[in-house]
């Protein structure tokens, strides 16, 4: 479905649905009130109450860029994996172990690896520490890289509604790195802006000015922060599909499986384009890149299934799409409203854990995502859904 709602700021913002909360209109108002904002912002199908910024916006600027755009988790993606096996092998018992060995493989929540992974020991060692990074920050990094982390981070095991076979899915992103790089250089966008700070909307909407000392470190910082999410990513998928080796006999031989597909995305993250004929740094926070052909992954929440796309290279979202089905209520209220029997409803046939801990990623807490995928019609084409058979969370 087209645009389905415009409205007007110092530049318009123009929305991939009619179902946003006021809130988060006024939080797109006030990101499209930014000078370095242009020519105009994107709300994609899931958008939603952000800090700073408002989730699944695409917001592109010149010269300048705002830290709470990106957000505090820098790099946050997706990663998938298709294989050659039929998930009709795995029975039940099968699913039940295989996420147990997941669980004792990669650590999830606020868990880290007490000796680091060795793919992780090399790919920090020599590498310069971010400007907003200490020592500390640093070993802690260390022993986070190749973790989940907590929220709507998740590992799936899914079956291909096409064919049957089986993919491989996570979602993760910088983990505590990245929170604090971001943290840091929201504060220092805040004090470079000096007295300008009182005209914003929202002093968390303080912007770095293109040329600038802070505005040049923010950028290497995004970067650094950018490579560490997909390495996060890179180590855990590997664990993951060893995993899967295992749990079919393969003695850990990733090589048996008959990996055919895979497809990688950040969706928390800033890229220089060119787009209406001008270069722009395009900020996505919740939305992935779509250009013509580009693959990408559109998750839904932990017992609707997810999407595999390819995009249409929509000019009007700047190339862009959904990165996600979106939270239509905040943690707190899906706590109020359900419980860990509704869970256990609502994700009947997925291997998961079902416990009161997880009842703010019920279902029910998310926007449909057949709806997101409507009205993502002129941005993406579906490839194929898949849906999840193994679920594990943070």
């Amino acid at each position: 479905m087209p645009i389905e709602k415009e409205i007007q700021s110092r530049v318009p913002v123009k929305i991939w649905t009619d179902d946003v909360e006021p809130e988060a209109l006024a939080q797109l108002r006030g990101i499209a009130s930014l000078p370095i904002v242009h020519p105009h912002v994107a709300a994609m199908p899931d958008v939603h109450l952000g800090k700073g910024a408002t989730v699944g916006s695409v917001i592109p600027t010149r010269g300048g860029i705002c830290p709470a755009g990106v957000g505090v988790d820098i790099g946050c993606g997706m990663s998938a994996r298709k294989t050659a096996l039929p998930a009709d092998a795995l029975d039940g018992e099968a699913r039940r172990k295989l996420r147990h060995s997941i669980e004792r493989e990669i650590p999830v929540g606020r868990d880290q690896k007490r000796v680091p992974f060795d793919d992780a020991r090399t790919w920090m060692r020599g590498r310069e520490r971010p400007h907003a990074a200490s020592g500390t920050m640093m070993d802690r990094a260390l022993h986070q890289l190749g973790t989940l982390g907590g929220g709507n981070h998740f590992i799936e095991v899914c079956v291909d509604e096409r064919d049957g076979a089986i993919w491989t899915l996570l979602h993760s992103g910088s983990r505590y790195i990245g929170k604090s790089v971001a943290e840091a250089h929201i504060g220092r966008a805040k004090r470079a802006m000096g007295k300008g700070l009182a005209d914003l909307p929202d002093p968390d909407l303080a912007y770095l000015a293109g040329g600038t000392k802070e505005y040049g470190e923010y950028r290497e910082d995004l970067d650094w922060c950018q490579e560490y999410a997909r390495q996060n990513r890179e180590i855990m998928m590997d664990r993951l599909l060893r995993q899967v080796a295992f749990a079919f006999g393969f003695e850990g031989d990733v090589s048996r499986l008959g990996i055919t597909e895979r497809v990688d995305c950040h969706h928390n993250y800033v890229a220089e384009e060119r787009h209406f004929g001008e270069k722009l740094l395009v900020t996505r926070k919740g939305a992935i890149r779509a250009g013509v052909g580009e693959p990408g992954i559109i998750p839904g929440s932990m017992g609707t299934g997810s999407y595999i796309v390819r995009g249409l290279g929509n000019p009007e979202s700047f190339e862009s799409a959904p990165h996600g089905a979106g939270r239509k209520m905040s943690r707190g209220e899906a706590r109020r409203r359900f419980t860990a029997e509704d869970l256990v409803s609502q994700t009947q046939g997925v291997e998961c854990r079902k416990d009161a801990r997880v009842v703010d990623e019920i279902p029910s807490a998310y926007k449909p995502i057949e709806d997101v995928m409507r009205r993502s019609a002129d941005l993406v084409e579906i490839v194929t859904r898949i849906r999840q058979i193994i679920c594990v969370k943070g």
